[in-house]
């Protein structure tokens, strides 16, 4: 059998999962084939109703969710019910978008003469892939999990889902995926819409499974290579999309760090140690300007630091992994220890670090990413010093800037320096609040595995479908949006964008 820890008792008990077979494995794959066939040729309205019945489902059983979540993940039960709260608004946002349609892209091309030639009568839109893997993530046991965003953007594109429970929160997987099969049956959907398998292999298996057409995963760098070997090793290769490390560089000008000392102190203490350092927005190397206004706000941090306790981590492997992450950051990457916080206590406990060094000793030993309650303050004189440390670095989710109030010069050779290396750029906050909405972009350049997509916002559907055109279609094999009378979605036609009637 499988077992569980608990993070801040470091206890492990059995439960009663096992790891799923090859076998088994297969069999579920096959049952989200067959409900595939069914799935994709609902209506948008008829899934929108299934993801809001699957988001009153997680509603219903809050208090048991996060009871268990919190048993297996330590992260306490506001920041649990936050968590819940977003998974399920995830599941209405997709609901609305279905409803609105214009993530379709149906587009329309009437037949006729152009300039070069008669042109056939041409209508395009995007349609569900197939069968999608999910990998659930240790940090996000509800947001990024089973009931996460890629669950339910793969569900309201008309796919069905096989998730991969994570294992340091089986039990919350289990009941997860529990709650949402039972919506779904309740709903009518077929089945097979949604499965789940556990253990490591058991996903191995699932990625090769010529059943599966993409696959979603949110975890480290080299279990992704790993997945992503697997599917480059298949006769058919699938679209991995990965979000696999970010280091998040924050920069604060001189004039930033004279005008707002306190804020940005404590708001950079509160980003990097949100969560115990386990965001994959979290700020983890941060320039501070050399002089007084940066010596307070390092000075700040470090007070802050110093007095924190010992910071609860996800995992056992999470742990050793910091540390000898950390032990290169200084040995290779010479940054300096300025604080630590106590580390002391029952459970899988790590100590809020602040480490420091100069822009001109920083090296690419000194980007490696940390993922637990640790900062690198990285102290410049100059924007060059600056732009020779990024030019170091990996690329990430997000970049922030804290500037002064007038700028402007210096903001914008920030931001052109930035921007083509992140997902998000971030102005005078921080980066570890990812707001779900329509215009939410998170991802970015390697090591996320694809820059043209997000995993977080409406336009994450759009990984898990894939465009289709129909020449000279008659109208009996015309999905209903790119009919003629079809006036329900927002569609560009003859190369003009065309709303829907107000009625």
């Amino acid at each position: 059998m499988l077992t569980t820890t608990n993070p801040t008792t470091g206890t492990t008990q059995d439960t009663d999962i096992r790891a799923t077979t090859a076998d088994e494995t297969a069999a579920i794959a096959e049952s989200a084939r067959r409900a595939f066939d069914s799935l994709r040729g609902r209506s948008r309205q008829w899934r929108a109703a299934l993801l809001e019945a699957m988001a009153d489902g997680l509603e219903h059983r809050r208090a048991e969710l996060v009871s268990v979540a919190h048993a297996e993940t330590g992260l306490g039960e506001v920041r649990l019910n936050g968590e819940l709260s977003r998974s399920q608004f995830q599941f209405r946002l997709f609901a609305e978008a279905l409803r609105e349609g214009s993530y379709l892209e149906a587009t329309i091309d009437h037949a006729g003469d152009t300039p070069l030639g008669h042109g056939p009568d041409l209508r395009r839109m995007l349609f569900p892939i197939g069968p999608v893997a999910v990998f659930g993530s240790s940090n996000f046991p509800f947001a990024f999990s089973v009931a996460g965003g890629d669950t339910a953007s793969a569900l309201a594109g008309g796919n069905t889902v096989i998730l991969k429970a994570h294992s340091s929160h089986l039990l919350t997987s289990r009941l997860s995926f529990q709650i949402l099969a039972a919506a779904a049956e309740g709903f009518g959907a077929p089945d097979g819409t949604i499965g789940i398998i556990f253990g490591t292999e058991s996903g191995r298996v699932l990625v090769a499974d010529p059943r599966i057409a993409a696959v979603g995963f949110t975890g480290s760098l080299g279990a992704g290579q790993a997945l992503i070997e697997i599917i480059n090793a298949r006769e058919v290769p699938i679209p991995f999309f990965g979000e696999l490390s970010s280091l998040n560089p924050l920069i604060v000008t001189t004039a930033a760090a004279e005008e707002r000392t306190a804020a940005i102190g404590e708001g950079l203490f509160g980003s990097f140690t949100l969560g115990s350092g386990q965001f994959c927005t979290k700020p983890g190397v941060a320039f501070l300007p050399v002089g007084a206004s940066g010596d307070a706000i390092l000075a700040d941090l470090s007070a802050r630091t110093a007095a924190a306790g010992g910071m609860v981590l996800l995992n056992s492997r999470i742990s050793t992994s910091l540390t000898s992450i950390l032990g290169r950051i200084t040995d290779e990457g010479g940054a300096r220890l300025v604080a630590t916080g106590s580390s002391g206590g029952a459970g899988i406990l790590a100590a809020p670090t602040l480490l420091e060094i100069g822009a001109d000793e920083f090296t690419a030993a000194t980007a490696e990413e940390a993922f637990g309650p640790v900062l690198v303050v990285v102290r410049f004189k100059t924007l060059d010093q600056i732009f020779r440390a990024v030019d170091l670095m990996p690329a990430s989710l997000t970049a922030t800037v804290h500037h002064g109030s007038n700028e402007p010069d210096l903001v914008r050779r920030m931001s052109d320096k930035l921007a083509p290396t992140v997902g998000r750029l971030v102005f005078n906050g921080f980066p570890t609040g990812v707001r779900v909405s329509w215009a939410q972009h998170h991802g970015g350049n390697w090591p996320s595995t694809n820059s043209q997509h997000t995993s977080v916002g409406v336009s994450a559907i759009r990984r898990f479908l894939r465009p289709m055109a129909f020449q000279d279609a008659p109208d009996l094999v015309l999905p209903e949006e790119l009919r003629e009378e079809s006036v329900t979605i927002p569609r560009r036609i003859n190369g003009a964008l065309v709303l829907p009637r107000q009625d």
